[in-house]
């Protein structure tokens, strides 16, 4: 019995540790591969909240679908390098459409609307801090 009360108890404070120091990630990426796309650099920064689109030429329009179907992003960039940020658009999936030198480069962006979150577990409550 006491073995067990020890099992139990330290697979929730380890399922506790794993959700305070867990890390996950606000957006992913899924470039466009294609061979005549390789001239538009996809990114994301490193804290995954900003799109970074860097072109050999300059890129025209960017904008994005949601799955509702409704444009979010409708710019015109104008310049080699634009910085899209995606704290501002809705949790799912986002189809990006980048004009450069008559191209039109697909490629997605699903925003799961997590940051990477701070908490500190003690024994008698659990607090969050949310920094972005």
């Amino acid at each position: 019995m006491k073995k067990s009360y020890i099992l139990f108890s330290c697979l929730g404070f380890m399922a506790m540790v794993q959700k305070a120091f867990g890390q996950s990630s606000y957006a992913s990426l899924e470039k466009n591969r294609n061979i005549y796309a390789k001239e538009l650099s996809q990114e994301l920064n490193t804290t995954k909240d900003t799109l970074i689109l860097k072109g050999q030429k300059e890129i025209g329009y960017v904008y994005s679908i949601n799955e509702s179907y409704h444009r979010e992003i409708d710019t015109y960039a104008g310049s080699k390098e634009y910085k899209v940020p995606l704290d501002k658009l809705t949790i799912g999936k986002h189809v990006f459409v980048v004009s450069q030198s008559g191209k039109r480069i697909v490629f997605v962006v699903r925003v799961n609307g997590e940051s990477s979150q701070v908490e500190t577990v003690s024994s008698t409550k659990m607090a969050s801090v949310k920094t972005r």
